[in-house]
């Protein structure tokens, strides 16, 4: 029994992997520019997406923000002249657009 879960055990892990989600990580992107900290991969866990935050001032991008996030939801609000956009998403690599 212990031999026939050595075999099915690395086939459970292969398809853990191909089906895991893949985020960008960027903790700091300048207008324009780019990423200046934090700049990787996150692989989502339970409840997790893929998530951009872009901050506006005006109609003018100043700073965006990537990574894995759990419970993610899609808002925009305004605070101070600024617009917080909070985007999630769910495929491989999907918060990385400008």
């Amino acid at each position: 029994m212990n031999k026939h879960f050595l075999l099915f055990f690395p086939l459970c892990c292969l398809i853990v992997a191909v089906t895991s989600l893949q985020c960008i990580t960027c903790q700091l992107r300048m207008r324009k520019d780019r990423c200046r900290r934090g700049f990787g991969v996150c692989t989502a866990q339970k409840d997790e997406a893929c998530m951009l935050l872009k901050i506006y001032e005006g109609n003018i991008l100043q700073i965006s923000y990537m990574m894995c996030q759990k419970f993610c939801k899609n808002i925009t609000f305004d605070i101070r002249n600024r617009t917080y956009v909070h985007e999630c998403c769910d495929y491989d690599n999907c918060n990385f657009k400008f």
